[in-house]
């Protein structure tokens, strides 16, 4: 049976809501993993009082019964705190009473390097807000709920995903500095994985290239410019002499400038991705923009915001990749149960005699 992923919620909306189908029955998980992983998504030099705001916890409404999985979509949920801030401006049905508290005006100004303009040229609308909210990065929460299961399911065929900012010291010392100028700053994450066997993914079609399916992923990440896998790049300055891992008689590398991938499957080395982050697009110096209700001239809309995520989107990074595995691994290894998958996985090695 095949991984599926459903989302859905607004930044400042009640909630956001993931919906899991093709899971095994038998999984065991952590609510306090789970958790864990919401607070580091929080975390990270350079964010906004939003995370002071929302006190992420996870609350599940089907598909798990005392801690293990049922075989049944699970439904993940995630609480807005701040939704109490914007009961009218965020409400889904037609409002009554005079307007309180946040979003009760519409927006008309729209960011460089953010959906607002695309996203109300695209759907028709007048408020910004209608395209701003669901392209917020507000919404990863949910989807590192969803990436902390799929590292649950991981985990019982030895399979582990961390990823982790690239030169903290360096970001944090960036940070400072947009922070005075009332700026904002990018950087690098990098995510690797361990234990994940050769054989995931294929080259048969591009769909299911695992390179492919990794790129897809972190490039859905919001402020994700650029993936590498890998060597990356720097592959494409090297002679093949120079860019490709030899094999040894165990069948292993003693180098991994592949990243643990070849022609979209992996080959049992560490699987090694790298995603770029551009700078966050609202500043609290704003740049020239239109207003859309008049079209004259004006400053882009200014709203709270993140002098850097980079911290954060390792987090999130993580939770992708991990996803993309879990699918992989489910597509390759099946099974109704939990034991079925993991005897699957076994029986592989196995027959490859691969330890």
């Amino acid at each position: 049976m095949t991984l599926r992923l459903a989302t859905a919620g607004e930044s400042h909306g009640p909630a956001l809501v993931a919906i899991v189908s093709g899971l095994p029955a038998g999984l065991a998980l952590d609510r306090a993993a789970i958790d864990a992983d919401l607070r580091r998504r929080q975390q990270g030099y350079g964010r906004s009082p939003r995370q002071q705001i929302e006190q992420d916890a996870i609350e599940v409404l089907a598909g798990l019964r005392h801690g293990r999985t049922l075989g049944t979509p699970l439904a993940l949920v995630v609480r807005n705190a701040d939704h109490k801030n914007w009961t009218w401006g965020m409400a889904p049905w037609p409002p009554e009473g005079e307007p309180t508290g946040k979003g009760t005006k519409p927006v008309t100004l729209p960011r460089p390097g953010h959906a607002d303009l695309a996203g109300v040229l695209k759907y028709g609308h007048e408020d910004v807000r209608n395209a701003l909210e669901r392209a917020s990065a507000r919404h990863t929460a949910v989807h590192v709920a969803a990436g902390a299961v799929a590292k649950a399911l991981l985990a019982t065929i030895g399979i582990a995903v961390a990823g982790a900012a690239a030169d903290e010291e360096a970001l944090r010392a960036a940070v400072d500095e947009a922070r005075a100028e009332r700026d904002t700053v990018g950087g690098v994450v990098e995510v690797r994985s361990t234990g994940v066997p050769p054989g995931l993914g294929s080259y048969a079609t591009k769909e299911d290239r695992l390179d492919a399916r990794l790129a897809f992923a972190l490039m859905g990440i919001e402020a994700v410019q650029g993936v590498e896998i890998g060597d990356g790049f720097a592959l494409a300055g090297l002679r093949g002499s120079q860019a490709h891992d030899e094999i040894r008689t165990d069948r292993r590398r003693n180098t991994n400038r592949a990243g643990g991938i070849e022609a979209g499957v992996s080959n049992g080395e560490e699987i090694v991705v790298r995603a770029a982050m551009k700078p966050l697009p609202t500043l609290m110096k704003p740049l020239a923009s239109v207003d859309l209700a008049t079209g004259e001239e004006a400053t882009a809309l200014v709203e709270r915001s993140d002098v850097a995520a980079v911290e954060a989107l390792a987090v999130v990074a993580e939770a992708a990749v991990a996803w993309e595995l879990a699918v992989t691994a489910r597509d390759k290894f099946g099974g109704d149960a939990t034991a079925d998958f993991v005897a699957a996985h076994a029986a592989y090695l196995e027959r490859i005699t691969w330890r």
